[in-house]
C-alpha cells in the first residue's frame, strides 16, 4: 500500500497528504478549544488567597470557608497562603488580581493600617467588599508555667522591667502588635517597653511561646484554643467589653475587669478585585448568604457550627454594612497610627518590594556576568559533519561568542518574559503554545510537528495543573 505522504510519482501532487496534515491540525486546534471552560461564571478552579501562614485563625477560617465555597458554587476552591510584607503580599495578590472572580481575598484587619505605614497605597476602596465573617478580640497569653498570673503580673513586669519581656503573635504593626501596643498606651508605658518580635501569624508566634523563647503572645482565643484545651498556655486577659459568651472562653476574664479600658478586635472578610463584574459579585454574595446563614451544610455541619465549635465569633456583615465598616476601621486606624507614641515603632524604609528589586537586580548581574564571561573563553572550534556552517559550534580567534549562542540565549530571556507579560491576557495555554511552537521550530522541526507538539503539551500541561492538581492557571482569553 503506498503512503499519501510519499511522493514517489509524478502523478502525486502531495495534495493528500497536505489535506491529512490539515486534518490532523484541525483536530488538534478543535480539541484546544473543547478542553476550555464555558463562559459561565464559574467553570474553573478559584483561588482564595490567606495572607497569613498555615495553622492560623485566619488560614483555618479560610480553608474552612473553601470548603464550603467549592461545595456551592462546584468548582475547586484552592486556598493559598501568601505571607509576606507584613500582609502586602497576600492583601495586594487577592485584591490586585485580574477582576474575574476567580480570585478571592481573605481581607484582614490588617487592610486598615498597611497604607497608614506606608508600606502599601493599597486600602479597602480598591477592593469590592463581598462580606464580613467575624469579628474575634484580641487576648493577651502566656505559657502554663510562667510566673504571670494576672495582667496585673505583667503590668508590674513590664514597669520594673521595661524593653525586657518580648512578645509576638503577628508581623510588626500588625493587628496583634497593634492590640498589645494600644494595651501598652492605655498603662502609659510606651509601645516599645515589650520586644515584638515580628512572625507570619499566631501559630508560629505559640510554638515560640512553647519553646521559651517569648515571654507572651496577643492574639486570638480561637487561635490559641488547642492549647489553651491542652494546658499549655493560659490566657490572661481579653481585650473586649464583655467575657466571650462561647463556652469554651466564658471564663476567661477581660482587661476591663482588670482596669484597663483597652478593647480592640480582629476581624475577617471576604472581597475580589474592584473591577469585578457585578454579576460575579451577585453570585458569589448569594452564595455567601447561604453560607454564613447555615443553610449550606458540608458533611453534616453548617459555616456557623464551625466556627462555633473552633471558638470563633461569627459575626457577618452584608456587603453594604460591610463597606462602611472598612471605612469606619480605616479612620479610627488613621488616627491611631498617626499618634506621637507609634512613630518609634513605625516601620522603617525598607519596605517589601525592595527584596525583589533586589533578587531582580542579582538576576540581571548574574546575566550579563555569564554573556560577558563566555566572550572571554579560550578559542574553541569543533568540527561538523554538517557541511552548513550555520550550525557549526565555535568562536572567533577573540574567543566571542558565536552569534547562535548569543541568538538562543537571548530567545531564552525573550520566551520568559513574553510568558510574565502575555499569560494573563492570553492565558496559559496559548502563552505556552506560542512559546512551544517557536522554540520547535528554532531547533529545526517542521511546522506540524511543532503545532502539533505545541497544542498538545500546552493543554496537557494545564489540564494536570487544573485538574488533576487543582493548581489554577491564568485562562486568559478563553
Amino acid at each position: 500500500m503506498m503512503n499519501c505522504c510519499v511522493q514517489n510519482s509524478p502523478s502525486r501532487t502531495g495534495k493528500p497528504c497536505l489535506l491529512v496534515q490539515a486534518g490532523l491540525l484541525l483536530t488538534m486546534l478543535g480539541t484546544l478549544v473543547g478542553c476550555q471552560q464555558s463562559s459561565e461564571y464559574p467553570s474553573r478552579p478559584i483561588t482564595l488567597v490567606c495572607p497569613w501562614a498555615v495553622g492560623g485563625g485566619t488560614d483555618r477560617v479560610s480553608r474552612q470557608m473553601a470548603v464550603f465555597l467549592e461545595s456551592e458554587l462546584g468548582v475547586p476552591v484552592n486556598v493559598v497562603n501568601a505571607t509576606g510584607g507584613q500582609g502586602v503580599t497576600g492583601h495586594s495578590r487577592g485584591i490586585r488580581a485580574k477582576p474575574d472572580g476567580y480570585t478571592i481575598s481573605m481581607m484582614t484587619l490588617e487592610l486598615s493600617m498597611l497604607h497608614w505605614r506606608n508600606l502599601t497605597d493599597l486600602t479597602w476602596e480598591d477592593a469590592a467588599p463581598l462580606m464580613s465573617l467575624n469579628e474575634d478580640p484580641a487576648a493577651l497569653f502566656v505559657k502554663s508555667d510562667s510566673p504571670f498570673q494576672t495582667v496585673k503580673d505583667l503590668e508590674a513586669a513590664i514597669k520594673d522591667r521595661p524593653g525586657e519581656l518580648k512578645a509576638s503573635g503577628t508581623a510588626a504593626l500588625a493587628a496583634w502588635h497593634l492590640a498589645l501596643a494600644g494595651w501598652l498606651i492605655s498603662l502609659d508605658q510606651k509601645p516599645t517597653d515589650v520586644i515584638w518580635m515580628p512572625s507570619q501569624g499566631s501559630a508560629p508566634s505559640l510554638q515560640e511561646l512553647m519553646t521559651g523563647d517569648l515571654d507572651l503572645v496577643c492574639c486570638s482565643l480561637p487561635e490559641a484554643k488547642s492549647l489553651l484545651v491542652s494546658g499549655d498556655v493560659r490566657c490572661v486577659g481579653v481585650m473586649a467589653d464583655e467575657r466571650q459568651v462561647s463556652e469554651d472562653f466564658k471564663d476567661y476574664p477581660t482587661l476591663k475587669e482588670q482596669g484597663s479600658d483597652w478593647t480592640l478586635a480582629g476581624w475577617r472578610g471576604l472581597g475580589v478585585a474592584k473591577d469585578t463584574p457585578p454579576e460575579i459579585q451577585e453570585k458569589l454574595v448569594t452564595v455567601l448568604k447561604r453560607i454564613v446563614s447555615g443553610e449550606a451544610r458540608v458533611n453534616g455541619e453548617s459555616f456557623p457550627e464551625f466556627m462555633d465549635r473552633q471558638g470563633f465569633d461569627h459575626t457577618s456583615r452584608p456587603t453594604a454594612e460591610f463597606a462602611e465598616f472598612l471605612k469606619r476601621n480605616d479612620e479610627l486606624f488613621g488616627a491611631i497610627l498617626t499618634r506621637p507614641e507609634f512613630q518609634s515603632v513605625r516601620s522603617g524604609p525598607v519596605g517589601p518590594n525592595v527584596f525583589p528589586a533586589i533578587a531582580g537586580g542579582m538576576f540581571g548581574l548574574s546575566l550579563i556576568s555569564v554573556l560577558i564571561g563566555s566572550r572571554r573563553r579560550p578559542t574553541v572550534v569543533e568540527e561538523s559533519s554538517t557541511p552548513d556552517a550555520s550550525i557549526q559550534n565555535a568562536t572567533t580567534s577573540e574567543g566571542s561568542t558565536s552569534p547562535r549562542a548569543l541568538f538562543f540565549s537571548g530567545a531564552v530571556v525573550a520566551a520568559v518574559i513574553f510568558h510574565m507579560l502575555a499569560a494573563d491576557v492570553l492565558g496559559f495555554v496559548v502563552t505556552s503554545a506560542i512559546i512551544l511552537f517557536v522554540t520547535s521550530k528554532l531547533l529545526g522541526a517542521r511546522v506540524l510537528t511543532s503545532a502539533i507538539v505545541a497544542i498538545v503539551a500546552s493543554v496537557g500541561i494545564y489540564e494536570l495543573f487544573s485538574g488533576l492538581l487543582r493548581v489554577p492557571l491564568p485562562i486568559g482569553i478563553f
